[in-house]
């Protein structure tokens, strides 16, 4: 992941730092991304497992290309909120580069609040 723009309610937020890291896979069935906070640290307390889950996003599932949409029937993910769920991102690609940007929807963290995302991939040869 080369950058991530994360907006709630159209504020600029980032809730795992401003540079987290990670791999979107795409496979010709499976799509993946898997990525964390630019600032973990390993601990064995409650309290440092809840910050761990919380500093990392990851889901995956088969997809499908419509026009410059992919769509990605989420079976497995972080938090059960995705599971089972459909995920739409639009999609443009430049080069070496991917960047996937979320339509407005409701936050899975915050609710009542709309959250949008654009995050710019870059291929790994």
């Amino acid at each position: 992941m080369l950058r991530s723009d994360l907006r709630l309610d159209g504020v600029p937020i980032q809730p795992m730092g401003k540079s987290q890291h990670g791999y979107l896979v795409i496979t010709p069935k499976v799509m993946l991304q898997f990525f964390t906070a630019d600032e973990r640290k390993a601990g064995a307390s409650p309290e440092a497992k809840v910050a761990l889950f919380d500093s990392l996003s990851a889901w995956a599932g088969p997809y499908r290309v419509q026009g410059d949409k992919i769509l990605i029937d989420v079976d497995t993910a972080w938090t059960e909120v995705w599971r089972g769920k459909q995920q739409v991102r639009t999609y443009e690609r430049a080069g070496k580069r991917l960047t996937l940007i979320v339509a407005p929807q409701p936050s899975s963290t915050q609710p009542g609040k709309t959250l949008t995302s654009r995050s710019v991939w870059e291929k790994v040869d």
